[in-house]
């Protein structure tokens, strides 16, 4: 029998809120009302001097029950590139953090990894602000996913992409992954673009919906968005 999870992306603005104000104490609240199995969060470290890392992980452990995937990078960093998973249930196999090209400094992470008793594999990305840079991204990224051993695959993240269809600057991930129709998440006080998305091969997305709650609205400039992941019953 397929077993479902609770998948979430948010970009969480380096925990600074429409007031203005850092709270990553607010953030871990959106954490909680989400109650995910699976999220990728964007903007989890500083972007610039030594790019640490923001939140209290073990407030995070505490409040919600996640657990964080964390790279072997150097530094105070907690992800890579501002790319930061959490796991409710589940066992670490290995972690990729993949540099992406373009005129940012960007990049993804893609962690392979077992929940309960099921392997998946798990890519956090925040794509650039260019549609050039954004294309050059997604074919690296799909270079280095078809050079793994394949696994179901979940890929989410802010991809700063509001086109459908074949002119969108991601159009090529619509050909190697399930793509559900995208949900308004930017900005989040009046959503208007589907800035946020996921994506699923080998296993199958529903129930896609921006998460708008009154707190999730201040916590950041984006929505978080949230999702039904079922997997097969492949155990390890």
């Amino acid at each position: 029998m397929p077993r479902t999870f609770r998948v979430a992306s948010w970009n969480i603005h380096k925990g600074v809120g429409a007031d203005r104000r850092r709270d990553l104490f607010r953030t871990a609240e959106v954490m909680q009302e989400l109650a995910p199995d699976i999220i990728a969060l964007q903007e989890a470290d500083r972007r610039f001097g030594d790019r640490a890392g923001l939140l209290d992980l073990e407030h995070v452990r505490n409040q919600c029950g996640l657990h964080p995937v964390l790279p072997d990078t150097p530094g105070p960093s907690h992800g890579w590139h501002g790319n930061l998973i959490f796991l409710r249930d589940g066992v670490v196999e290995d972690i990729h953090p993949l540099p992406l090209p373009g005129l940012e400094p960007r990049g993804a992470l893609v962690a392979d990894v077992t929940v309960r008793g099921l392997r998946l594999r798990v890519v956090g990305i925040h794509m650039g602000l260019l549609a050039t840079s954004r294309r050059a991204q997604t074919h690296a990224l799909l270079d280095r996913l078809h050079r793994m051993v394949p696994r179901p695959t979940l890929l989410m993240g802010d991809m700063n992409e509001w086109r459908l269809g074949p002119s969108a600057s991601i159009a090529a991930l619509f050909h190697a992954f399930q793509s559900p129709a995208p949900v308004r998440s930017f900005p989040a006080r009046l959503p208007v673009l589907p800035l946020d998305r996921m994506l699923a091969t080998g296993a199958t997305l529903t129930n896609l919906r921006a998460h708008d709650t009154p707190l999730a609205r201040r916590a950041s400039d984006h929505l978080p968005i949230a999702a039904t992941l079922t997997l097969p019953e492949t155990p390890c």
